[in-house]
């Protein structure tokens, strides 16, 4: 299956096919990376998820040495970016750093940047002081958002979805406390990764999902801010979804609301770029935003795979999937 997006938008290019898509003719991508999502290696026998989806711990690192493989094959790929939860939160006791190793030296044949974002199997595993420094994450205060601008034209902004969160942080933390005193009014279960009795857009109020928090908000502003001014586009990354279209209720960021909100005053974000919720998904919302969460590595049977790579052009992003990512064509005017 293949997303196609706005035709009227690239109206007289090559759109694709049913087949694949196909690079507008006589154009050259300002760049291109990398993509893949959802790891999640452990060292334990095929499982599933508590929706019942069959899980297969050992092969999805496999499918991580397929996608390096391919990236270094090609000629033009400039960098990756990996959307979080490399390990499993399953990952028996005692084997969390070096399943976190074994996954990243998977990472490190790349022949190339690889940027990486946390999520929350990534923190089941490791507490931040030691998780951020192994995937080289040179944020603040322990904390993952950053951006980098890989051509003049664009700039990538990754945001940190667990910056508010139960996970990750020392248990008297005041990050873990805001967190903890949040789902307490948000979520009457005793298990407050259960979104029992949760309706619609409460459902995201579980623990395994995060928050932005406001110091955070106010670096986003100004960097949007700042793209604004230079003429930049930006596409934003996270491993937790922005958009309930993209996505199920259950992976949404906490305050995705409140993130869109601030994206939404600005008209130089053309893509919100996620992992979190496996089965993946696509939309374009309200103002025109496209919203792509990626299909998870974690759940590829043996002998398939999830990832692929974006041509980045001045008037859209081409995702060119492998078997489980579908290829998706997200234009926007330029």
């Amino acid at each position: 299956m293949l997303f196609i997006m706005d035709q009227g938008i690239c109206a007289g290019d090559a759109m694709g096919s049913i087949n694949g898509l196909v690079n507008p003719p006589g154009k050259r991508p300002l760049f291109s990376f990398g993509v893949i999502s959802d790891v999640q290696y452990a060292d334990i026998p095929d499982g599933h998820s508590f929706l019942g989806v069959p899980r297969y711990y050992r092969h999805s690192i496999h499918v991580l040495q397929r996608a390096v493989q391919k990236w270094n094959n090609r000629q033009n790929l400039n960098f990756v970016i990996n959307f979080g939860d490399i390990v499993d939160g399953k990952c028996p006791p005692g084997q969390s750093l070096d399943a976190v190793k074994k996954v990243n030296n998977e990472f490190q044949k790349i022949n190339g940047p690889v940027y990486h974002l946390i999520g929350n199997h990534c923190l089941y595993n490791l507490p931040r002081d030691k998780l951020l420094p192994l995937l080289k994450i040179q944020g603040l205060n322990g904390l993952a958002y950053y951006d980098f601008s890989p051509s003049p034209e664009y700039r990538i902004v990754v945001l940190d979805g667990y910056d508010i969160s139960a996970i990750g942080w020392p248990q008297g933390h005041s990050k873990t406390l805001q967190a903890l005193e949040f789902l307490e009014k948000k979520n009457p279960n005793s298990d407050k990764n259960s979104p029992s009795g949760l309706l619609g857009l409460d459902r995201r109020f579980v623990m395994f999902n995060g928050a932005v928090g406001r110091e955070q908000l106010e670096w986003l502003d100004g960097t949007l801010q700042d793209a604004t001014k230079l003429k930049q586009k930006v596409i934003v990354c996270c491993h937790l979804p922005l958009d309930v279209v993209a996505s199920s209720q259950e992976a949404l960021l906490w305050n995705y609301d409140e993130v869109m909100n601030v994206i939404h005053q600005y008209n130089c974000v053309k893509a919100c770029l996620s992992g979190h919720d496996h089965k993946g998904g696509y939309s374009v919302d309200s103002h025109g935003v496209h919203h792509r969460s990626f299909e998870a590595a974690l759940e590829c049977p043996p002998d398939t795979d999830a990832y692929g790579h974006i041509d980045v052009y001045d008037d859209r992003l081409l995702l060119f999937g492998t078997d489980r990512i579908q290829s998706t064509e997200m234009c926007f005017n330029p």
